[in-house]
């Protein structure tokens, strides 16, 4: 395991890159290195994390270490393993495939919602899209993923359901996470993942539900080179 900053493009990011101006405690700022390390790929799939080196690598005492450690358990990011230490989690075809299950169902919902009550894209969706697009054009992964992952969020927060935009958001570090390993997998991707996003953002604009849950389920679908790319889990 390396003691330097982590080196993957967009790696000054981390998992909520747009909290970056504000002030983080010790834990805030070791949580955020290591799951930028994660992101970046600095951390294997399955490595085990010194809680020594982390200390030293962020620049703090070992406690705020262990409850970034605990949150990134929680979040699933790694795995705390008896008399071993943290285990980077290796994330399998079954977890991918689950996921998008998940967010299909809630994303399908919202998108017929707003559809019926003709409220449109949410307002910064077009926004986020070209944002993702110049984050892909630089192959900063990271930044790309988060900014995926926020463009759907806003479609399921657009619905006004907030107990199910909180559920929707738990799913974020995951859906992070699968979103920077799918685009390093198959960075030829980055096209058909855009064109599908311009095509969603339509579809609402137009109030068609059909057309958007469609897109939708082409944009989630599986595909076999990325589903070979995971452990089958």
């Amino acid at each position: 395991m390396s003691s330097l900053a982590p080196s993957g493009r967009g790696a000054h990011s981390g998992l909520h890159g747009d909290d970056s101006a504000r002030p983080r405690s010790a834990g805030n700022r070791a949580y955020e290195w290591i799951v930028t390390a994660i992101l970046a790929g600095d951390f294997a799939e399955g490595e085990f994390l010194d809680e020594g080196s982390l200390a030293q690598s962020v620049g703090a005492s070992r406690t705020p270490v262990r409850e970034a450690l605990q949150r990134l358990q929680a979040e699933r990011f790694i795995e705390l393993v008896p008399r071993r230490g943290a285990q980077v989690r290796v994330v399998t075809a079954r977890e991918m495939e689950e996921v998008y299950q998940a967010r299909f169902i809630v994303e399908s919902h919202a998108i017929r919602d707003v559809c019926a009550r003709r409220l449109g894209a949410p307002p910064a969706a077009a926004e986020l899209v070209a944002e993702m697009e110049d984050a892909g054009r630089a192959q900063d992964w990271n930044r790309s993923a988060q900014l995926d992952q926020r463009l759907h969020s806003a479609i399921v927060h657009h619905h006004g359901n907030e107990v199910l935009a909180e559920m929707y958001d738990a799913l974020r570090p995951r859906q992070v996470r699968l979103a920077v390993r799918t685009v390093t997998t198959a960075p030829e991707r980055l096209d058909t993942i855009s064109r599908e996003h311009r095509e969603l953002v339509a579809a609402l604009d137009a109030h068609d539900a059909d057309r958007a849950v469609s897109v939708l389920a082409t944009h989630l679908r599986e595909v076999p080179e990325l589903v070979r790319a995971f452990p089958a889990g």
